[in-house]
């Protein structure tokens, strides 16, 4: 997406759900990232360009805890939605690269030993090292008790053969945790974690998915993949809830780069509603034209509140343990919120550009391509809504 001179709106900030040294990351993060630009139209190298930069520049160190390299003592939430919504209005690409280092590393960080903690987050933390999380399959993606690909124990190490596939930076990422069956009838009580090192042989990511929104994506094949005894990342049949624990940590951000796009679109159409003439006036001076902002306005600020308190609440309750019900359920409503509501900001500001909206290298008909997958990854809306009908049943 091209660079430009607008910037987020930065009001949310001052609700009580941040701190000081949020508000300072908010800024400097701004200035850095608008000083930015990288050529994607090759999404493999950009992402490879945006990891190197963000690393340099230390942003990545938000990935990971301090005791490895990290900014803060722990993974914070808040940090993460601050980065990602900054990020994904001036990128979505920049975004992507940032976030699948946190996620692709983030159950190392919960269960790694301090082997596989060493030998991962510092060069994660650094951009030395590009992560990836597989953990979808062709017939297991919402449904992840229903994956295939198998671990077998074979004299003190593993042989892993299946597939997986949707893997963010499938293809040039260094390592992947990958999720496999260990027993064949435990159902999501079955289920391992190992961390797959990008050149183990029997490991194919040649096989990439090119999508509406290019960034890299790829199907890996295990083929008798062998690997160390050591690659068991957590407990054996433990893969299920650290995925679930990986995945609630990181689901207010995405909702956070919901709302970049969205602010970037809305910015993009007030630029134009202020400059556009037609009939003699501005697109900016009709009534029709205000109540669309004003609509817009209100989805953003909706979404905006639940993202911040899902992030405040995780955050609160990471000494007593992610993943309790009341948070589970509040990320689930921020994800379900901002990227709905990100998909109906996007698609009025590009109807506000009329024929200009559709036009290939205009910001919004990115944006229009970027926000539709995030209403799937991470759970699908449709998920958020079965955790959410859950809760309200307890």
């Amino acid at each position: 997406m091209s660079t430009t001179p607008l910037s987020p709106a930065r009001d949310h900030l001052d609700l009580p759900f941040f701190e000081d040294h949020h508000r300072t990351l908010a800024a400097e993060l701004q200035d850095w990232a608008a000083a930015q630009q990288v050529d994607e139209s090759d999404d493999r190298a950009a992402c490879r360009e945006w990891v190197r930069r963000l690393g340099e520049a230390g942003w990545l160190r938000y990935c990971v805890p301090a005791a490895h390299g990290g900014a803060l003592a722990r993974l914070d939430s808040r940090a993460l939605v601050i980065l990602r919504e900054t990020l994904a209005f001036h990128s979505p690409l920049a975004d992507f690269a940032f976030a699948m280092q946190g996620l692709g590393s983030g159950a190392i960080t919960l269960a790694g030993t301090p082997a596989q903690q060493a030998a991962y987050l510092g060069a994660v933390a650094r951009g030395h090292k590009i992560a990836a999380f597989a953990l979808s399959e062709p017939e297991a993606g919402s449904d992840v008790a229903a994956m295939g690909t198998r671990a077998t124990a074979r004299a003190g190490a593993w042989q892993l053969d299946g597939a997986k596939t949707w893997i963010s930076n499938g293809g040039m990422a260094d390592f992947y945790v990958t999720f496999a069956r260990t027993r064949a009838d435990g159902g999501a009580r079955g289920i391992s974690a190992f961390i797959v090192d990008a050149d183990r042989p029997g490991l194919d990511a040649s096989e990439h998915i090119h999508v509406m929104a290019p960034h890299p994506l790829a199907t890996l094949r295990f083929d008798g993949c062998q690997l160390p005894g050591d690659a068991l990342l957590g407990e054996v049949d433990g893969g299920f809830k650290l995925a679930m624990q990986t995945l609630d940590i990181f689901r207010p951000s995405v909702a956070a780069a919901a709302l970049g796009m969205a602010r970037r679109a809305m910015a993009e159409a007030v630029a134009h509603a202020k400059t556009r003439r037609m009939f003699g006036q501005t697109l900016a001076d009709f009534q029709l034209t205000q109540v669309k902002l004003g609509e817009m306005s209100a989805l953003l600020d909706a979404a905006t509140l639940l993202t911040c308190r899902a992030a405040w609440q995780r955050d609160c309750s990471a000494t007593r343990g992610a993943g309790t019900p009341a948070y589970t359920a509040a990320a689930a409503s921020a994800k379900l919120t901002a990227t709905e509501n990100a998909q109906q900001v996007i698609d009025m500001a590009l109807q506000m550009f009329g024929g200009r909206g559709v036009e290939v290298g205009n910001p919004v008909e990115h944006l229009y391509r970027d926000i539709r997958s995030l209403r799937i990854y991470e759970g699908a809306s449709e998920v958020q809504l079965l955790i959410l009908g859950k809760a309200a049943l307890r």
